[in-house]
């Protein structure tokens, strides 16, 4: 008895709608309208709304992939500088102590 009842209960159950892109903007379109006390009456949640926005985000501002990342190479006055920066100043600006020479001066 209880299979037979879980049975029929797969089978009355209904599939989630697929909505087409002109359906999420018309649902979007009218929440805007509806007053927020109405809202659990409507045929989507907030955040079914959201997820969709998001979505359409991702998929709007998707670029192809064009391969190999390139650098814009640097001008060769900006390497200059920072070769002789470094040369000048080998500890990169950082204060540099051995434990026992910090504490006697």
């Amino acid at each position: 008895m209880v299979v037979r009842t879980l049975a029929f209960m797969t089978v009355r159950q209904v599939a989630r709608p697929h909505h087409t892109h002109t359906d999420r903007m018309v649902l979007a379109a009218l929440a805007r309208l509806l007053p927020r006390d109405h809202w659990p009456v409507f045929l989507v949640t907030p955040s079914t709304l959201l997820r969709w926005h998001r979505e359409l985000v991702r998929r709007r501002w998707t670029y192809p992939a064009t391969g190999q990342r390139r650098h814009r190479a640097l001008h060769a006055e900006v390497v200059q500088v920072v070769l002789r920066l470094a040369r000048e100043n080998p500890a990169g600006g950082m204060c540099v102590s051995s434990g026992n020479a910090a504490s006697s001066a």
